[in-house]
C-alpha cells in the first residue's frame, strides 16, 4: 500500500499536476483578497481577518480536487494497467486509500502556503496579532475535511469511468450538491420541519459549524461518514470488476 502511496505522489510531481494545483489554488486567493477590489479584499474591508480564505477556498477546491483525482483510476482503466493492479498482493480497499492519501496529501500541501497569508493578516491587525485564532483553525480543519470529502467524492467517481473528464464532471457535481445543494433545497421551505434536517445533511452546515472554532464531534462524524461512504463504494465499484 506504501509502495502504491508514494507511487502516486510522486507522478504527481514529476508532472505539473501537484504544481498547479498549488499555485492555481493560491494564485486565485492572493488575487481575490489582494489584488481585485470588493468586500474580498483585506486591504478594503478594512478587518484583519481569513473569512475571505475561507469563504473562496471551498469554491476552488470544487474544481481543483476534482481535477487531481479524475485520473487516479479512470486513467488506469483507460490504459487498461488496472487489471494489472488489481493482481497484485494488495486488496482493493488497499489500493483506493492509498490513491486517496496521495490526493488528500497533495491537499494539504496546496493548504500550507496559506499559513503565509496567517502571518501577514496578523502583522495588520491593531494591535499586531489581533486574530480569532480558535476560529481560524477551526476553519483549517474545517475546510481539509471539506477538501477531503470531494476527494473522496472524486475517487469514486474516477473509478466509475474511464473517461477523465467525465469523472471531473461528476465529481464537481456531486460535490456541489453535497456542499449548497441542500441548503438550495430547504430555501425553498417545501419540507417544513424536515428543513433543518436535510440542511444538517450538506457539507456546508457542518463546515460553518467547525469555522466558528468549536470541534463538535458531530461534525467530525458526519464527515468522517461521507468520506468512509464514497470510499467504500469506490471499493464495490473496484471488487464487482471480479464478478
Amino acid at each position: 500500500m506504501f509502495t502504491l502511496f508514494q507511487k502516486e505522489i510522486n507522478s504527481f510531481f514529476s508532472s505539473l499536476t501537484g504544481y498547479v494545483v498549488i499555485i492555481v489554488f493560491l494564485v486565485t486567493n492572493s488575487m481575490f483578497m489582494w489584488v481585485f477590489k470588493g468586500d474580498l479584499n483585506l486591504l478594503d474591508n478594512g478587518h484583519a481577518n481569513l473569512d475571505a480564505l475561507f469563504f473562496l477556498a471551498p469554491w476552488i477546491f470544487l474544481f481543483l480536487v476534482p481535477a487531481i483525482t479524475m485520473r487516479l483510476f479512470a486513467e488506469e482503466k483507460r490504459s487498461g494497467t488496472l487489471e494489472l493492479l488489481l493482481t497484485q498482493p494488495i486488496t482493493e480497499m488497499q489500493i483506493v486509500m492509498a490513491k486517496y492519501l496521495a490526493a488528500v496529501v497533495l491537499i494539504l500541501f496546496s493548504l500550507l502556503p496559506t499559513l503565509v497569508y496567517y502571518f501577514s493578516v496578523s502583522k495588520l491587525g491593531s494591535p499586531p496579532g489581533n486574530l480569532d485564532t480558535g476560529g481560524i483553525n477551526g476553519s483549517y480543519i474545517g475546510l481539509f475535511f471539506l477538501a477531503a470529502v470531494y476527494a473522496s467524492v472524486g475517487i469514486f467517481t474516477s473509478a466509475i469511468t474511464d473517461n477523465q473528464i467525465v469523472s471531473f464532471l461528476l465529481a464537481v457535481l456531486v460535490s456541489f450538491f453535497l456542499f449548497t445543494g441542500f441548503d438550495l433545497i430547504t430555501s425553498a421551505d417545501l419540507f417544513g420541519n424536515l428543513d433543518t434536517f436535510l440542511v444538517r445533511l450538506g457539507i456546508n452546515e457542518h463546515y460553518r459549524s467547525i469555522s466558528r472554532g468549536v470541534i463538535d464531534t458531530r461534525d467530525l462524524i458526519y464527515f468522517l461518514s461521507v468520506i468512509s461512504i464514497f470510499l467504500l463504494g469506490t471499493n464495490i465499484v473496484l471488487q464487482s470488476r471480479k464478478w
